[in-house]
């Protein structure tokens, strides 16, 4: 008898732990949930489900002629990205009792929650944000071919640069995000280092981490990869895949880092380990020891998952980038073998499916760029409109789907789908260099 996939129209009463919903009744935009497409695991889920919807799709596969003698398909493999932007107290508490918050002091820390509001509008930020982003890029820089030379690293130096990423970020967690959009694959790891730093403290502060825990994140962020400066060119630039010696040769890296950081009277423990272990994975797969689940540093678990979503959305000469989410999509998959489950999920969720940078185009056909996400509706960000529906440049608008705007025929607007930079002329480069000012099309 064959067996086949199919999808089962069920009331949400009727829902169990361990079924596949693969469709809501409604635009996920309307939901809670993130995307669509995900394994019910807990109790949490159902509630969740039960609240917002009258009735869902479930997967199944069939051997039968009949719907009435359905079996639903229990199902162990995750598939797709499924995050939830609220949880209560409940699951929140369950999620502080992870493995990952057992390895070190600092996770103990990670549990006392400090909360925090964008202080200043993007608008306000930005320019003191591109300022802070150009002087850490060219000190990230100096870094790397500092010690191509034999030069130490400046950790005085270092950390004036990320205490000046962390006050922006506490100021307004979207300005730097915004500017990591901005990509050269030329300048691939400086601008990494300078991204994972960045990325790494907004993360921190998004798991409600005191100031002083932020900065020091963002400092193994910025170190994280020196070790780098210490692999020949031609293996680190080259322009395609490594052959397995020269894979080799990439994996010292993190040795590397550790014996640069370690070399410094007044370096940081924390920077140390994060440069030595943040290729460590979860299902004792990674590299250069094969750590234990419980062997690999908080940090250092945070570091991976910055790390891998920058490298992942990032062009570089052998390879093209993605869009955040499929570097999402990728990360949660990922989640419990090479990442930290929590930590992954709570990432999706800083992040957003729409972070700041991303061009979109709307159901409408207009296309905008995301300026800002908002922290109570990720879903539902804040974009600048700049091209109609034909594609050619209109007055531009600030939109912010949070108040559920119409356009001009009196649709409500909707995200259809992230675009790549450059597509229908629009350029990430042009509007960071005009600093977020509107611009009024030409007439």
């Amino acid at each position: 008898m064959s067996v086949e996939l199919d999808e089962i129209k069920i009331p949400v009463e009727d829902l169990e732990i361990g079924m596949y919903v693969s469709r809501l009744d409604r635009p996920w935009t309307e939901t809670d949930f993130l995307l669509q497409g995900f394994l019910i695991e807990s109790p949490e889920t159902i509630d969740s489900l039960r609240a917002q919807c009258d009735f869902v799709y479930i997967e199944t596969k069939s051997q039968f002629l009949h719907p009435s003698r359905a079996r639903f398909e229990r199902r162990s493999e995750k598939h797709g990205l499924f995050a939830r932007k609220k949880q209560n107290a409940r699951s929140t508490s369950r999620s502080s009792e992870s493995g990952a918050s057992k390895t070190d002091k600092a996770s103990q820390k990670a549990r006392k929650k400090t909360s925090y509001i964008n202080k200043v509008p993007i608008e306000t930020e930005f320019p003191e944000a591109k300022k802070s982003y150009g002087y850490a890029k060219l000190t990230a820089k100096n870094i790397m071919d500092g010690i191509r030379i034999g030069r130490t690293i400046d950790m005085n130096e270092s950390r004036l640069v990320v205490n000046r990423v962390v006050d922006s970020i506490i100021r307004n967690s979207n300005a730097l995000v915004w500017l990591t959009k901005l990509k050269n694959k030329d300048e691939y790891t400086a601008e990494h280092s300078l991204n994972v730093c960045i990325l790494s403290a907004a993360f921190a502060r998004h798991l409600g981490l005191d100031e002083d825990e932020i900065r020091k994140i963002g400092l193994c962020g910025l170190l994280h990869d020196v070790g780098k400066a210490k692999i020949p060119l031609e293996v680190l630039n080259k322009p395609g895949r490594f052959t397995d010696e020269e894979f080799e040769i990439m994996k010292m890296h993190p040795l590397y880092g550790r014996d640069l950081l370690m070399s410094l009277s007044d370096s940081d423990t924390a920077a140390i380990d994060v440069a030595y272990n943040h290729h460590e994975r979860i299902d004792e797969m990674g590299y250069p020891r094969g750590l234990k689940s419980h062997q690999i540093p908080y940090y250092s678990r945070i570091i991976a998952i910055t790390d891998t979503y920058d490298a992942i959305t990032s062009s570089r000469c052998y390879d093209q980038g993605r869009s955040s989410m499929d570097a999402l999509d990728i990360i949660y998959k990922n989640k419990g073998r090479q990442f930290d489950e929590e930590l992954a999920i709570e990432f999706i969720k800083c992040i957003g499916i729409y972070p700041p940078g991303s061009i979109v185009e709307m159901s409408n056909g207009e296309v905008g760029i995301i300026i800002a996400s908002n922290q109570e509706s990720k879903l539902r960000p804040k974009i600048i409109m700049v091209l109609d529906a034909d594609k050619k440049k209109q007055r531009e608008k600030i939109v912010n789907l949070r108040d559920l705007p119409k356009d001009d025929s009196g649709n409500p607007y909707a995200i259809k789908a992230e675009i790549p930079n450059g597509k229908y002329g629009v350029r990430i480069q042009d509007f960071i260099k005009r600093g977020l000012v509107l611009e009024p099309a030409n007439q």
